[in-house]
């Protein structure tokens, strides 16, 4: 399986959605659907980590699904708007970097003499 970019993503996000006459869901829609998935991911976690076992009847889904639809739902949000999430990701770096930069313990990468 080859790599791909973030604009890769977008790109076949947007191909797939475009064949279909509605498009893209309105924003206020979209931000629905990603906090739906969220909770969805929410109660994956809690279930594996957490102090609430599933029934025996219900449906096995897993994280790292729950985490491909709220990428999905990430990349329409983004094509929505016109959005690069490349971009985002840069400008979300830097802010990090630098607002950041000593807000956290960083590990001695250094050898010890």
């Amino acid at each position: 399986m080859s790599e791909k970019t973030l604009k890769d993503l977008q790109g076949e996000v947007h191909e797939y959605i475009s064949q279909f006459k509605e498009g893209y869901f309105q924003p206020l829609t979209m931000l629905a659907r990603m906090s739906e998935e969220v909770g969805e991911l929410a109660r994956e976690v809690n279930h594996r980590f957490g102090e609430k076992p599933k029934k025996p009847d219900e449906e096995d889904n897993s994280i790292e699904l729950e985490l491909g639809d709220i990428l999905f739902i990430t990349i329409c949000f983004a094509n929505s708007l016109g959005i690069d999430l490349a971009e985002a990701h840069d400008k979300v770096m830097h802010k990090f970097r630098t607002r950041d930069a000593n807000r956290w313990t960083k590990i001695n990468t250094e050898p010890e003499t």
